[in-house]
């Protein structure tokens, strides 16, 4: 599983090259579009932001996962969220806009699992690693 250190590097990375391309390059990794999510620390209650890939759009609506790589433990994004479900999204180097994420429920889940992971299998990986059940987490805007 990643460690928090390989996590926050990848994050870093990615914002670079964002930041040496002019924001040209790094709004999509491996067919999904990619966003910058900005939530509310559940501790600290100072403003973390991490980037992210959507696997799955519904309308204005965001789906992402809490996979963390199949990691048996939330990742932080999502525990914070939980807390503060106010979020903000920039998706495709437009400035942020406010959110509000929610846990999909069961039937969501259901209907959405095998859509998100016909498409991108490494999310049918990252379940078969850990016993949690991960998270589908819709993004709506305000």
């Amino acid at each position: 599983m990643p460690s928090d250190l390989v996590l926050k590097t990848m994050n870093c990375v990615h914002r670079g090259l964002l930041t040496l391309s002019f924001g040209k390059v790094g709004w999509k990794a491996g067919g999904m579009p990619v966003l910058e999510l900005t939530t509310v620390g559940r501790k600290s209650g100072e403003r973390r932001s991490c980037m992210l890939t959507s696997p799955l759009q519904r309308g204005d609506t965001l789906v992402i996962v809490a996979s963390r790589g199949g990691d048996d433990h939330h990742p932080a994004w999502f525990l914070n969220l939980q807390a503060n479900p106010e979020v903000e999204v920039a998706l495709g180097g437009k400035a942020k806009r406010p959110y509000t994420a929610r846990v999909a429920t069961e039937a969501e889940r259901a209907e959405m699992w095998p859509q998100v992971t016909a498409t991108y299998k490494n999310y049918a990986g990252y379940q078969s690693k850990t016993s949690r059940e991960i998270p589908l987490v819709l993004l709506e805007p305000k």
